[in-house]
């Protein structure tokens, strides 16, 4: 397939290709490529063992959509799994036919009816507008991504209650049968280690004291701490969801003034991640 090439500041010797969301989970599977950024709905329509072959990195919390299962609106006691089972049984008695379900989504769907004891249906595979396949009486249900569910409400569609197939959002991901070198691992390596800095920063804030109060600050954040946060010379990282709370706990000691800010990285010297993607690595030499 086409794509086009880039480059990565501070890591040399790595190739970017920038293809589409569908390309890179196919060359993921495939082991020809070491690591992308697709969508986790892409990946697992790969099929059941999809994470024998690769390993979900790191969520990257963008391209968030729910695969979900649909029914008409105007099917209105119809609002579960379970009643669709119970539809499909009714329909396939009545008219000899069992219920179909318009979706792209064709390994997901059939593992996901499975598990909820659904049978009486096939599946209508769809390349266009899947949503818009019950108003032309191509199906009866539709399995489909969706954002904010507006678009199959426009189309007359209702997501079941405990219809939500998979939270799917943008995922790095690596190929656990690439063949990977230690020089790439390297490389691999440093990527991560800033990925999670950066995950890491946005999740935490530094908070700062006069060091003639420090004594008595670190006594009223040291909840705070205990938490996973971490002292610092005249100050503490803590958790940002703690920090009005630690505020508020220095200003009860009368620890005054405080500062706040928002680090940039925040580095580990271990990324369990990549410990464990090279403990996989081995187990599939």
């Amino acid at each position: 397939s086409r794509g086009y090439s880039a480059e990565l500041s501070g890591l040399p010797g790595v190739s970017v290709r920038l293809l589409s969301a569908g390309d890179i989970a196919a060359g993921l599977d495939a082991g020809e490529l070491h690591l992308g950024v697709t969508g986790e709905d892409l990946l697992r329509e790969r099929g059941d063992d999809m994470d024998s072959r690769v390993m979900l990195l790191r969520a990257l919390g963008f391209g968030r959509a729910d695969l979900v299962v649909t029914a008409p609106k105007s099917w209105l006691d119809v609002d579960t799994m379970a009643d669709i089972d119970e539809v499909g049984h009714a329909h396939l008695a009545r008219t000899g036919r069992r219920l179909r379900v318009a979706t792209k989504y064709v390994t997901q769907t059939r593992a996901f009816f499975a598990r909820h004891g659904v049978a009486d249906y096939r599946i209508v595979e769809s390349s266009g507008a899947t949503e818009g396949a019950p108003a032309a009486g191509a199906a009866e249900l539709v399995v489909d991504i969706t954002t904010t569910g507006a678009t199959l409400a426009a189309n007359g569609l209702k997501i079941l209650t405990d219809g939500v197939i998979l939270k799917s959002q943008a995922q790095l991901t690596a190929s656990l049968i690439a063949d990977w070198s230690p020089e790439q691992l390297n490389a691999l390596r440093r990527m991560l280690s800033v990925v999670e800095a950066k995950g890491r920063a946005a999740r935490l804030a530094t908070l700062v004291w006069p060091a003639e109060q420090d004594d008595t600050a670190q006594a009223a954040v040291a909840s705070f701490v205990a938490k996973g946060g971490s002292r610092r010379a005249n100050g503490a990282l803590l958790a940002t969801s703690d920090l009005f709370d630690a505020a508020a706990a220095l200003a009860g000691a009368g620890v005054e003034p405080v500062t706040v800010s928002r680090p940039d990285y925040v580095f580990e010297s271990r990324s369990r991640v990549l410990d464990t993607l090279e403990h996989r690595l081995k187990g599939n030499i």
